[in-house]
C-alpha cells in the first residue's frame, strides 16, 4: 500500500554481532554464539534484521519498527506471531514452531511488511 505514513527510524535500536557466513542484508537472524549472529532456519525464532553486513560483522536491528520480507499471504495487520521462513524472511508460525508476537503495523501488498520488533 502507497502512504504517506512512515515507520522509518522509529525508536530504532541496534547492535553490532559478528556475522556467521551466509549473513545477508535486510535478512531476520538468530543468536549463534556468543556475540555472534547467524541465517535462521525454517521456524526458528528471529533476535533481529541484518541492517548491515561487512567486514565479518552485522549492525542487527533489534528494537523499533523493521521491514522484513514475507511472502506469507495470511500475515495480517495486528499482533501476529512470526518465525522465519528459512530464506531470510518470516511467516506466520505454525505448530512446532518457536513463533514470537510481533505488531504487523503495515503490508505493502508486495512482500514486505513493518513489524514493530
Amino acid at each position: 500500500m502507497k502512504s504517506k505514513v512512515s515507520f522509518e527510524g522509529v525508536g530504532e535500536v541496534a547492535a553490532t554481532f559478528y556475522a556467521e557466513e551466509g549473513v545477508r542484508l535486510g535478512q531476520v537472524v538468530k543468536v549463534s554464539g556468543d556475540s555472534t549472529v547467524a541465517p535462521c532456519g525454517a521456524g526458528e525464532r528471529f533476535c533481529g534484521v541484518a541492517a548491515s553486513v561487512r567486514g565479518g560483522c552485522a549492525g542487527v536491528q533489534t528494537g523499533g519498527f523493521a521491514t522484513v520480507r514475507c511472502a506469507d499471504s495470511t500475515v495480517t495487520v495486528g499482533y501476529v506471531s512470526l518465525t522465519a521462513d528459512g530464506s531470510g524472511g518470516v511467516r506466520k508460525a505454525g505448530a512446532g514452531d518457536q513463533g514470537q508476537e510481533f505488531l504487523v503495523a503495515a503490508d505493502d501488498g508486495a512482500g514486505i511488511i513493518t513489524i514493530k520488533m
